[in-house]
């Protein structure tokens, strides 16, 4: 009974370390996929609940945000399927409290805004949950050479918008590639 105590112990302690670490940029990931707040707490809340479950299978700690941000990805997927939400800009009075200069935060989110969710996907992965080119690229289910291509493009894409130029794309840079 002891062990069994300690064990759940343990786990509570992990969890709520899983939670403090990651909770703020899974939120703002899955804000980002849903344009949605209350989705976005739906998401984040139904990737911890699948965490908690499947707690004392995780062998490795590190692998944890990516499974994490992974199931986001996963749920909002599924969810997805059975409701299109309407593709408005993001409200800023909805996002999260912004980090670093507001104003300046807010223009980049608009620019960002602006480029192909093909190209948007792969960049917020990696500036809002810092993931490396081969993680992105499992979790999204495509080549790393495809990503490194996606990367490439969105910040083409947002040098071209810093410097004042319009984004216009190829068919073929949208659709893939």
């Amino acid at each position: 009974m002891q062990d069994e105590q300690s064990v759940g112990s343990r786990l509570e302690v992990r969890f709520e370390a899983m939670v403090r670490a990651f909770s703020g940029d899974l939120f703002r990931y899955a804000l980002f996929l849903s344009r949605d707040r209350s989705q976005a707490e739906d998401l984040t809340q139904e990737a911890f609940l699948r965490a908690w479950r499947s707690l004392s299978s995780l062998r490795e700690e590190s692998k944890a945000k990516s499974w994490l941000f992974t199931t986001v990805r996963r749920e909002y997927l599924r969810q997805f399927e059975r409701f299109q939400p309407p593709l408005d800009e993001l409200d800023p009075e909805r996002m999260p409290e912004p980090r670093g200069n507001e104003a300046e935060t807010m223009w980049l989110r608009r620019l960002i805004e602006r480029l192909p969710m093909i190209y948007k996907e792969p960049l917020m992965l990696q500036v809002i949950g810092g993931f490396s080119g081969n993680e992105i690229a499992q979790m999204l289910d495509i080549p790393r050479a495809t990503v490194n291509t996606r990367l490439f493009r969105a910040r083409v894409h947002l040098r071209q918008l810093l410097d004042g130029r319009n984004l216009e794309l190829r068919d073929d840079e949208a659709s893939g590639g």
